[in-house]
């Protein structure tokens, strides 16, 4: 037994030492994340916005890097800007997609968010779609699309601005002044479509209606020196809940609880089983009234029983084990004890008649209460 544990606890430290060096090797290196980041604006990736943000610098557009968290912008009573956060599958775990109660307030003072990779369930829709929008300002007016995922159904106050036949892409939702723009796919304008300019139009149309841009950094691991120091002060679980190590963390728990919980089965010494000990003359008793049963033997368990009383109503009498007759067994019971039928009981006892199991218990409780005069 004592192998056996060893053995599985064995196993369970290999599974956990494979999964944290898969973990590893699948981790995105935090020292080249700041310049390959998903759908940041400092990537030369085909999934980064580099090529955008020159783009916008290029047309004379207010728009900046925003470098510290939302939180601190709204602090700053900054107004009428556009805030564009650009989502990777990382952020969009940790929630990213959420409007917060104060980021709610800050749009409705009239502020425009832009999420671009907000969640929705895949449709039956092409991978890559080329969508027709009426704008003015669009060249050949079809913006390429890299998902087939869509908003279904939307609420009554939302407006469908990039839709085709299988759903919504692009949406916005009203809030007091402002409002919230969503799209299904982060790469509505990354360096991947540099070749078809109706992207990077579709985009500043979407925020051109505000007298500054600012584009989340933040959440693509640039930060400002200030805010990198307040970071860095932050809890050892702070940390973990912005990384992929509180997944790993999260596994590891439930690893040990459930090691627990198949292993030591509960929480204590383990409990022997009671060793039964068989009982022969029990089973030889209960296997011989079976046979005698269904041979309908009635008349041989009358007899064996009626010679084993017998002989203890003689001991207790004083006569002996060796069988008397029949009257000097009831004339030394009727001295002694004075009442009972005995002569009648020894009288079936001797007829060799078969009877029914109900009179076969009448007669053996009649020899109970012969003995009980004893």
């Amino acid at each position: 037994m004592p192998n056996l544990r060893q053995r599985k606890w064995l196993f369970l430290g290999i599974a956990i030492a494979i999964i944290v060096v898969l973990t590893l090797v699948a981790a995105p290196n935090s020292g080249n994340s700041k310049k390959n980041s998903s759908g940041s604006t400092y990537s030369t990736s085909p999934d980064g916005y580099g090529a955008w943000y020159e783009y916008m610098q290029e047309q004379d557009v207010a728009i900046d890097r925003w470098r510290q968290p939302l939180s601190q912008l709204i602090e700053d009573e900054v107004s009428n800007v556009a805030y564009i956060r650009v989502l990777s599958r990382h952020n969009s775990w940790l929630g990213f997609t959420t409007i917060a109660k104060s980021e709610s307030e800050w749009v409705s003072q009239g502020n425009t968010l832009v999420i671009l990779g907000k969640y929705e369930p895949a449709t039956n829709a092409p991978f890559n779609s080329a969508i027709t929008h009426r704008r003015g300002t669009l060249a050949s007016r079809q913006i390429e699309i890299t998902t087939t995922r869509r908003l279904k159904q939307s609420p009554q106050e939302t407006e469908k601005i990039l839709v085709d036949a299988f759903g919504t892409v692009v949406w916005s939702e009203k809030i007091g002044a402002g409002e919230v723009i969503y799209c299904t796919t982060p790469y509505l304008a990354a360096n991947a479509y540099q070749e078809n300019i109706d992207n990077y139009r579709f985009l500043a149309e979407l925020v051109s209606d505000r007298q500054a841009i600012w584009v989340d950094e933040y959440i693509h691991g640039h930060r400002q020196r200030e805010t990198a120091t307040k970071s860095s002060q932050a809890s050892l679980l702070d940390y973990l809940v912005q990384t992929p190590w509180f997944l790993l963390f999260t596994q590891a728990v439930l690893i040990a609880i459930l090691a627990a919980v198949v292993n030591l089965r509960r929480f204590g010494q383990p409990v022997k089983p009671k060793i039964v000990i068989a009982d022969n003359s029990t089973a030889y008793i209960e296997a011989l009234a079976g046979v005698l049963t269904k041979a309908n033997s009635s008349d041989f368990v009358v007899a064996a029983i009626a010679k084993d009383e017998r002989q203890k109503l003689q001991q207790t009498l004083g006569l002996g084990k060796s069988l008397v007759d029949r009257q000097t067994l009831i004339d030394a019971y009727k001295q002694q004890q004075g009442t009972g039928n005995l002569g009648q009981l020894l009288s079936d006892s001797n007829s060799g008649q078969k009877i029914s199991p109900s009179q076969l218990l009448h007669w053996i409780r009649q020899w109970q209460n012969i003995k009980i005069l004893d």
